[in-house]
């Protein structure tokens, strides 16, 4: 029985957009689903797919929240 959760940050994808949409999560859902199936045989009713989206000052890379990791590869790119 296959878990499979997936994080990403709060942000939209598109213009004006604040989160993922809810079409985007249905894809998530369906083609993880069905690459399990594909590779593993896992049934489809056997997944569970969990999207857990994370405000951006709650994720992390480099040791610093995401807007400022974002904003030191934009300092770096201007130099």
């Amino acid at each position: 029985m296959p878990y499979v959760n997936i994080k990403v940050t709060r942000e939209g994808t598109a213009p004006g957009a604040s989160a993922t949409t809810p079409e985007q999560k249905k894809a998530l859902i369906k083609g993880v689903s069905e690459l399990l199936l594909d590779v593993m045989g896992k049934p489809l009713s056997a997944t569970f797919v969990v999207i857990e989206e994370v405000e951006l000052e709650n994720w992390g890379v480099g040791g610093v929240t995401t807007p400022e990791y974002r904003q030191q590869q934009l300092d770096a790119e201007s130099k």
